[in-house]
């Protein structure tokens, strides 16, 4: 992190690379949404961020980084991933409150430190969820969403998204419950086209989820 960022630029910087990272475009509804601000507020921001050089703000309102903006939220986003990994497989949290702690610690804390942390870490390739640390390439094919696949269906759990994390914690909050990891393997007892549910068979165990959680997790066909 700059040491001459706000803390408030940081949270605008991450947001944004997170929304863009999973394909949506990032428009200021969204953002206010996110970080649970007020539209003029993120007005604001976003005309603050633009001359400073972190974003574009187009015609459309669509909201895009500059080169300087990718490299700055990268940075984040990496702290944030490494503290993930670190919270869980060297602390024992659990991914929700290991999502929580990162969030209070990943811009207060130095490059220097997270450098040693990834080392003791041994430089791990994703956070807990299957996400890939910035500059670092996922240790997995091809991945599709577990609400698409239909019944009989095997596959691997590989990546939760961000939006999952963000706006649907409760998903979070259920995996860790059942012990669920990435790399858990998954089987669809029972997945219709036009059910609101999927029923699954989870790392052994069943599992029910609604098709729009089941959208959020990315899976690794077997």
């Amino acid at each position: 992190m700059s040491s001459n960022n706000s803390a408030t630029v940081d949270r605008y910087l991450e947001a944004i690379y997170y929304i863009s990272s999973e394909g949506e475009v990032v428009r200021p509804g969204r953002l206010a949404t996110w970080l649970s601000v007020s539209a003029p507020t993120v007005s604001e921001a976003l005309q603050r961020l633009q001359r400073d050089g972190w974003v574009k703000v187009k015609k459309d309102r669509s909201v895009v980084l500059t080169a300087a903006g990718v490299a700055e939220a990268s940075n984040l986003v990496r702290h944030h991933r490494i503290l993930e990994r670190w919270l869980t497989d060297g602390l024992g949290l659990d991914w929700a409150t290991a999502d929580d702690e990162a969030d209070r610690l990943s811009s207060a804390i130095s490059d220097f430190l997270i450098d040693r942390i990834d080392a003791s870490l041994h430089r791990p390739l994703t956070c807990p969820h299957g996400n890939p640390i910035p500059g670092r390439e996922a240790p997995y094919g091809e991945l599709v969403a577990l609400a698409g696949l239909r019944t009989g269906a095997s596959a691997v759990i590989r990546r939760i998204s961000e939006l999952a994390e963000h706006d649907a914690r409760d998903v979070l909050l259920m995996l860790a419950g059942h012990e669920i990891a990435e790399g858990s393997p998954v089987y669809v007892a029972e997945s219709e086209p036009d059910s609101r549910e999927v029923s699954l068979i989870i790392a052994g165990k069943p599992v029910r989820l609604s098709v729009d959680l089941a959208r959020l997790i990315w899976v690794e066909a077997g």
